[in-house]
């Protein structure tokens, strides 16, 4: 597979010129979502070459059993699996008799790809040449609308170019869909039942084991020009597949539309008797207002989004088509609508990791979504883990764990951990401070304290208890530690003392202390409530004090660096630059073995720690323990660059921060890790917006007001963004010399530039 160069262009992403050997990668970068469900770029009509069939609804999954050589008391019994679902795109087409597959055609021209980011809609264009020697022109236009979230809509226009042509259009249905990577094969779905009515079709479903019932729907119209054709159609149906054929002639030189509206109807927001009938109201309405007004209406939506969370780049083309193609998919993968849902590492474009939560979505999501939406988006996030606390105490239980200690998933789909990698499930517990994590940076952030004495306290409760825990005391060293770990990086695993890991646990320990005593003096009835569900008493936080006093955090007094872990420096410590670039990436050229006695890091570990608690260390600190570690680093996660970006920025180290924005920004549209055709890198996405807005405008909730450190990279004029700061959008326009602000609020807005104390009331200019 060749990495595909897709032309620049501001708020397009172009591919001209057919090579099926992009297919699969680019089905991956022209998916669409709205938030509710999402597809790969798959072809509309036959294609019999290597593809990546992928489509998914939000928050449906399957509990696949976990497959392992032998089994581990507390292993978690299944994987869940974000599904393939039925699929409602498909238009098989036949030209005087020949079926239309770009896999077969004499040939193909004028192929190209369009994903306009700014209007939310995927368009794409080919001439070919079929056996026969007849040549057709075909312009597929799609997009999921933002406006009606159970709506696809498909305008599929067949022109004939070389002569009259007999066209067979069949528009169809398949609920024979199966995942690619499922574990035993199983049958994931269970049609129940196939139906046409007039132009219309229906499937309806349901998963096995976890019982999603789904109707998935389709309705065509034909048009020639502006006029509307009254084709009649015959139907074909199996157990899982219903197909609406129909016959006409096409001149030479005239052209027959089909518009298809299809979609799904889930009971996850619909009674499930009522499926079918809410699909029929789906339609008459897609129907009444036209292919046109949908259009319209979804790109109404669409510059909503942009109005607040666009990002402009002046004078690099390059970086700014990369961060609208993150804000892009991040828009399309959660919208902040459906508070039962999460951010899910592939989104809707592909199948890979499983599962819809990770601690992605609070190291590296939330601040996005505080930014660029309402507040309550990111409350609904935090929400989503307070309503499965039960389940982390209970994942904890099977763990050994007592008396309301909490273990969040490393994967999960409803709160049960459904990860199956002993050294990830058991032994990356730093995800639990990720999560603790995230409730201080909403509060510090936008200012609302009522959620910790409605909801977080009792998460924060639930963590500290299994931190408490999970530390021993050690006679020999005289200190609590934390034995048995895998830290961020996760090319070392089962180690003891992961700095990072420690620091978190000891942290969440005194924050959760914190707001104990907060909440008690300031919201008694809230905190009666919560001590008398969670027993909690002063002798429970004097313990944890006396676990905080004592935490061992391993340091080399030579280097003055933190360590990794016990025994870090025992390693041979030879620098990535060393490396034989034929062997990257190591994960798919060393052996496990080989990668875990490297000194190599994934990803960021001690600087993830200075890149959470920045405001704990100096500057020389800092510096000393990113010149350390850095060198060392492979970038290997995706969740890696922008760490460093963000940290090299706050360093003044320019062409590096430079750098790893460029390989966090287009990670995927150029295919770093040679992988793309497994689907996207969305939660790193929002790494990518933190690259610039945390490190390029250097933006921080430092002493409870906003601040800003400016650092504009060398090829960029300037930067401009929006930001929700506390219910007042805030326009930031950096440039090399001079930073301007204005705001949508009559209010004065304190905030810092450099340290410096201004005052913001309607547009403010700072020189730098």
């Amino acid at each position: 597979m060749k990495a595909q160069n897709y032309t620049l262009d501001p708020w397009k992403i172009l591919e001209q010129g057919w090579d099926p050997e992009n297919v699969k990668s680019s089905e991956s970068i022209f998916s669409i979502g709205n938030g509710a469900m999402g597809q790969r770029a798959n072809f509309e009509e036959k294609y019999t070459g290597p593809t990546f069939q992928g489509s998914y609804i939000g928050g449906v999954y399957y509990p696949d059993k976990t497959r392992v050589g032998w089994w581990k008391n507390g292993y978690p019994e299944y994987f869940a699996k974000v599904l393939n679902a039925p699929n409602w795109i498909g238009i098989d087409v036949q030209i005087n008799g020949q079926v239309l597959d770009l896999n077969s055609c004499k040939n193909v021209l004028d192929y190209s790809r369009e994903l306009d980011m700014q209007h939310g809609t995927y368009t794409r264009i080919f001439e070919c040449t079929l056996q026969d020697d007849s040549v057709i022109h075909v312009k597929s236009v799609r997009f999921l609308s933002l406006d009606q979230i159970n709506l696809g809509v498909i305008h599929y226009t067949i022109t004939a170019v070389s002569g009259t042509a007999k066209v067979k259009i069949s528009p169809y249905l398949d609920g024979g869909i199966t995942n690619q990577d499922s574990n035993w094969e199983d049958q994931f779905w269970q049609v129940t039942d196939v139906s046409a009515e007039n132009n219309s079709g229906f499937i309806e479903s349901h998963t096995l084991k976890t019982d999603f019932k789904v109707c998935t729907y389709m309705e065509t119209e034909f048009w020639e020009d502006k006029t509307k054709l009254n084709l009649v159609g015959n139907n074909e149906s199996n157990d899982d597949t219903i197909t609406l054929n129909y016959d006409t002639e096409v001149a030479k030189g005239k052209s027959i539309s089909v518009i298809k509206y299809g979609g799904y109807i889930t009971d996850r927001n619909q009674s499930k008797n009522s499926l079918k009938e809410q699909a029929r109201v789906e339609l008459k309405t897609a129907k009444e207002l036209g292919y046109d007004a949908l259009l319209e209406n979804h790109k109404t939506e669409w510059a909503k989004i942009w109005e607040r969370a666009d990002i402009r780049i002046g004078g690099d083309v390059k970086a700014q088509q990369a961060i609208r193609f993150n804000i892009f998919q991040l828009n399309q993968t959660y919208t902040g609508n459906d508070a039962g849902l999460n951010i899910g590492p592939k989104g809707f474009t592909g199948e890979k990791y499983g599962g819809s939560t990770y601690w992605d979505t609070e190291a590296y999501c939330i601040p996005f979504y505080m930014a660029t939406k309402k507040q309550e988006v990111a409350r609904n996030l935090l929400a989503y883990r307070y309503n499965q606390l039960d389940r982390a105490i209970e994942n904890a239980g099977k763990l050994g764990f007592t008396e309301g200690a909490a273990l969040y998933p490393m994967v999960t789909m409803n709160g049960e951990e459904c990860h199956n990698e002993w050294e990830i499930t058991f032994e990356e517990i730093h995800r639990n401070g990720a999560i603790a994590f995230a409730i201080f940076n909403y509060e510090r952030y936008t200012g609302d304290e009522s959620y910790i004495p409605e909801m977080g306290l009792e998460v924060l409760i639930g963590i500290s208890r299994f931190w408490a825990q999970r530390f021993n005391f050690s006679e020999a060293k005289n200190a609590y530690v934390m034995l048995g770990v895998t830290g961020p990086n996760e090319y070392e695993n089962n180690v003891n003392n992961n700095w990072y890991t420690n620091y978190i646990a000891k942290w969440c320990l005194e924050y959760t202390a914190e707001q104990i005593k907060k909440v008690e003096d300031n919201y008694p009835n809230d905190f009666k409530r919560i001590a008398s569900k969670t027993k909690i008493n002063a002798d429970e936080t004097e313990q944890w004090e006396s676990i905080t006093q004592k935490v061992f955090f391993p340091y080399d007094k030579q280097k003055q660096v933190f360590l990794q872990q016990d025994g870090f420096l025992d390693k041979e410590l030879t620098a990535v630059s060393n490396l034989d670039p034929k062997e990257r990436p190591i994960n798919q050229h060393w052996s496990w073995d080989r990668i875990l006695r490297s000194p190599y890091i994934k990803q960021a570990d001690v600087l993830q720690g200075f890149y959470f608690f920045e405001n704990n260390f100096d500057i020389d600190t800092l510096r000393r323990n990113y010149d350390f570690y850095e060198p060392l680093t492979v970038h290997e996660s995706s969740l890696s660059p922008c760490v460093h970006s963000i940290l090299a920025s706050r360093l003044g180290k320019d062409d590096q921060a430079y750098e790893f924005y460029l390989r966090t920004a287009r990670l995927d549209l150029d295919d770093y890790n040679a992988e793309v055709e497994e689907g996207l890198h969305i939660t790193s996405m929002a790494g990518t917006w933190m690259s610039i807005v945390e490190g390029f405008a250097g933006m921080r909730v430092e002493n409870n007001l906003l601040s800003f450190r400016p650092n504009v990279p060398k090829a960029w004029s300037e930067i401009e963004f929006r930001i929700n700061f506390r219910n007042v959008i805030l326009s930031v326009t950096l440039s090399k010399d001079s930073v301007l602000f204005s705001t949508n609020s009559d209010a004065t807005l304190k905030l810092l530039v450099h340290d410096v104390e201004h005052e913001i009331k309607g547009s403010t200019k700072i020189n730098l």
